[in-house]
């Protein structure tokens, strides 16, 4: 039997089928809350705005038309989320971005990664929200130039500028770490 695509079965969500909806969860939950994580820098809140997207995409279910593919659907609900979030001015969290990372390295590499991550989250946390969801989205997520576009709701000319721009400013913030 075919695993039904996620374009699919949210077609299935929208007429009612919250097993459907249950797999797109599953499918997406860590990606929604890494996104959220790595752009908010806070465990608990990135739960909240990850829930709220869910939320949000079962809400509109009824009127998904699969125009674009889910994952960029979703990514383009939990970026505006992220952004509501920084427009709102909540202080910035000292989680580190280890957090999302599944390996268990030894004390002094854990120490060194510690340092690293805060320097990184700090730098991150430096950048314009616009900037460092683009910036999350490519270099964490993966996601091409078009489909952060996409997510955002830009151009790909925008996209761009906003990577070039958020590279420079890393570039400069970052500068001690990457001379070590």
């Amino acid at each position: 039997m075919k695993t039904p695509s996620d374009e699919e079965l949210m077609l299935a969500v929208g007429k009612g089928d919250l097993t459907a909806f249950e797999q797109i969860v599953l499918r997406h939950q860590k990606s929604a809350w890494g996104i959220a994580y790595r752009f908010i820098g806070n465990r608990a809140t990135a739960d909240d705005v990850a829930q709220e997207a869910f939320l949000r995409i079962l809400d509109a279910a009824e009127r998904y038309r699969p125009t674009a593919r889910f994952r960029t659907y979703l990514y383009s609900v939990v970026t505006r989320l992220c952004f509501d979030h920084a427009r709102k001015k909540r202080p910035a969290s000292v989680d580190d971005l280890s957090a999302v990372s599944e390996s268990c390295p030894s004390p002094p590499d854990a120490a060194v990664s510690r340092e690293r991550d805060v320097a990184v989250r700090e730098a991150l946390d430096a950048l314009r929200p616009n900037q460092r969801m683009a910036t999350v989205l490519r270099y964490y997520e993966g996601l091409s130039g078009r489909e952060i576009a996409a997510a955002m709701e830009v151009s790909p000319k925008a996209v761009e500028r906003l990577l070039a721009r958020a590279r420079t400013v890393l570039a400069e913030l970052l500068k001690d770490l990457l001379e070590k």
